[in-house]
């Protein structure tokens, strides 16, 4: 494996041409020997969180809805979230999966109301993007992602559609 990409953006390069990951910018969550985990970040839909997941309005970064993040199961709900920075630095547990000091993965099966009051932001995401082991390092090597350094507000970017292009 190269070194991990975690925390960082792959913006799909125009050999890339995929129909699940044409023009798409990816956050990797997790890339490790095993593989890797990531959120497509400018794909959103219309439909609104709030009539999937009443109780996690309060901590939704706008817009508001659901995004596409990946074609991996599309049924399941996965959500990023940012801690406030006065609980930075939490430890993993179910409900929490730290990509970094304030960023990470949320439960949603967990307690709304014991978690959205920890979350500066929240996106959530139908499915994810996944990659077996070495998969993605022979993708990027063979040009098909840009490996980007991730701004800490571009998973919660209130303009999604223009992430790409910037």
């Amino acid at each position: 494996m190269e070194a991990s990409l975690t925390g960082r953006l792959l913006v799909a390069g125009a050999r890339l041409v995929d129909p699940n990951f044409m023009r798409t910018v990816v956050f990797i969550c997790r890339h490790d020997d095993d593989g890797a985990l990531g959120v497509i970040l400018n794909r959103p839909t219309g439909m609104p969180v709030a009539d999937a997941l009443p109780g996690w309005v309060e901590p939704l970064a706008a817009p508001s809805v659901v995004f596409l993040g990946g074609p991996v199961q599309p049924e399941m709900a996965v959500a990023l979230g940012r801690l406030l920075p006065e609980r930075a630095g939490r430890a993993e547990s179910d409900e929490w999966t730290p990509i970094d000091e304030r960023l990470g993965l949320v439960n949603l099966s967990a307690s709304p109301a014991d978690e959205a009051g920890a979350l500066e932001s929240l996106r959530v995401f139908a499915g994810y993007a996944g990659w077996g082991a070495g998969q993605l390092d022979f993708e990027v090597s063979s040009g098909d992602w840009w490996v980007l350094p991730a701004d800490p507000d571009d998973p919660f970017t209130s303009d999604p559609e223009g992430l790409r292009r910037r």
